[in-house]
């Protein structure tokens, strides 16, 4: 029983050295390797003196199970943001990830989910500490060994970094930990001087002095929405297992607005997010900035910072409304952004059942708003940011297509979810998800362009995007960030405007159209309708 114990212990704290803090990583050949961390570890604690031995024994077990801890963060946050978690501005992510789990599997999945993070961290915690005592008091039991054995694995190490040597392609020396506590203290001095490099892009704004009849000039008497479409990334137009569904539906689309009067131009902008982070993104296209953490975000929505939909309310010619069936709680960033109303997802008259994360599905929202905004009689210009949430993952199960005029309060989707996926079964197989997501996103754009077909006129110009790429789950490896961007009017002076852009016509952009950086687009698109074009 002793021998097996101190084997688990050895085998634990080896493994702690080693995983690595992406499941890409995770391999067989991974944990074949010598840590350089458990090579000088080993050596510091022998040659302590005895009663400082135990107490550095618990201090080093601990702080393996901390960076244990983090890289097992680090997988998560790989998983569905393609990047590590970071230590000072991602920990409201934890409670937004929370909060998805209770929407896609219900409250006791969330309550038991909570519940098994603790567990695992205590017991990390808990378990390396012991680990490592143990084997410390092996070693010292045992000192001309272990420092035979100590020096031998620091020579190997050393030979194997200087040769190079790797196995199957992966270095036998490692240093895995010490590389992940060198990045994560360099992350945190990298924040530090970012806040102040971003204090000084803020404070520039080409317009912030223009008086506000001359701004936006060129849309003077039309209805401007800007709809973000959740998760629609470049991977759902050029990924071959779901291009030609997807294409297609984008194809029909632009014919179906061709026949009825519209014309459409399509580029791709650049996210400075991809998984999950919809609030960067959408600030990042209004605000001129790159807001790619949370940090930023804090900053520009407690700046004064003028975006694109306040400089559409700073010229009194537009009402500005929000439609953002995602928001389920007080968003005092509201007022930020300009919006003269808010509808929230308690405030469209949806009386239906949630789809997983999403509270509202689009084809609902789209037809709240022309209910509560656009179809009133006897109104003035509208500029409305309206947020389609049914792309959101889960994916599962995804609300259909139904007719207009059957929507009513919504309750009619609580049949349709019925005859919805389960998300805990999509998410048994890679292949499901991307086929449910290719679903969700098809559902989307056929509410978006059905609605401009049913609702459009004259005077409507749309503007829809996608703020992100979707996980890696998705994406299968693509680690670029662009989405597409499409500006849809059946004024051809609309269109007139940004000839020069270069965009391709129809709805889906070309591989090859214009690649912008999604902080550049709010100063393009105040150019191209201000006074002096056109």
């Amino acid at each position: 029983m002793t021998v097996g114990i101190t084997v688990l212990a050895a085998v634990l704290v080896l493994s702690a050295l080693l995983v690595p803090n992406r499941l890409d990583r995770l391999t067989v050949e991974a944990f074949l390797r010598i840590p350089a961390e458990g090579v000088l570890l080993a050596g510091l604690l022998l040659a302590l003196p005895p009663r400082f031995r135990r107490a550095a024994a618990v201090v080093a077990g601990v702080l393996l199970g901390l960076v244990t801890v983090v890289k097992l963060i680090d997988m998560g946050f790989y998983s569905v943001l393609s990047r590590p978690f970071d230590l000072v501005l991602d920990w409201i992510l934890l409670d937004d990830a929370a909060e998805w789990v209770k929407e896609s599997f219900g409250r006791t999945g969330e309550v038991l989910a909570v519940v098994a993070v603790i567990v695992l961290v205590a017991a990390v915690l808990a378990l390396t500490t012991l680990a490592v005592v143990r084997l410390t008091d092996l070693m010292v039991r045992h000192r001309p060994t272990a420092a035979r054995t100590t020096l031998v694995l620091g020579t190997a190490w050393i030979t194997c970094v200087t040769l190079g040597v790797q196995f199957t392609g992966v270095p036998v020396a490692s240093k895995i930990d010490a590389d992940l506590v060198g990045n994560r203290v360099e992350q945190v001095r990298a924040g530090l001087a970012d806040a102040r490099v971003f204090q000084k892009q803020a404070a520039v704004d080409a317009f912030a002095d223009t008086p506000p009849d001359q701004l936006l000039t060129g849309l003077r008497g039309k209805d401007v929405l800007f709809t973000f479409i959740e998760s629609y990334g470049r991977t759902a137009i050029e990924d071959p297992a779901m291009a030609p569904d997807v294409d297609a539906v984008l194809d029909r689309g632009s014919a179906d607005l061709k026949a009825a009067g519209f014309a459409s131009r399509s580029a791709w902008l650049r996210s400075p997010v991809s998984g999950a982070g919809s609030w960067l993104a959408h600030s990042t296209f209004l605000s001129g900035l790159w807001i790619k953490n949370q940090q930023r975000y804090r900053s520009l929505t407690t700046s004064d910072r003028a975006t694109l939909t306040s400089y559409f309310r700073k010229t009194g010619a537009w009402r500005t409304v929000g439609i953002v069936p995602g928001v389920r709680r007080a968003w005092p960033e509201g007022k930020f952004f300009g919006l003269d109303h808010i509808y929230d997802s308690e405030h469209l008259g949806y009386h239906g059942p949630y789809f997983s994360w999403t509270p509202v599905p689009d084809q609902f929202s789209l037809e709240a708003f022309q209910r509560l905004e656009h179809g009133k009689k006897d109104r003035g210009p509208i500029m409305a940011e309206i947020i389609l949430a049914s792309s959101h993952n889960p994916w599962a199960p995804i609300a259909h297509m139904i007719d207009w005029n059957d929507l009513g309060d919504g309750s009619v989707f609580h049949r349709i979810k019925k005859e919805g996926k389960d998300p805990k079964e999509v998410w048994k197989n890679p292949e499901s998800v991307r086929t449910e997501y290719k679903n969700a996103i098809e559902y989307s754009l056929h509410s978006l362009t059905e609605w401009v077909q049913r609702y459009g006129d004259d005077d409507t110009v749309l503007v829809f995007l996608g703020d992100h790429q979707p996980v890696p789950t998705v994406t299968a490896g693509n680690t670029g960030k662009d989405v597409p961007v499409t500006l849809v009017a059946r004024d051809r002076k609309v269109l007139d405007r940004i000839s020069d852009w270069g965009w391709t016509d129809g709805l889906r952009p070309a591989r090859n159209a214009p690649e912008w950086g999604m902080d550049t687009f709010r100063d393009r698109f105040l150019t191209a309708y201000g006074p002096h074009r056109g």
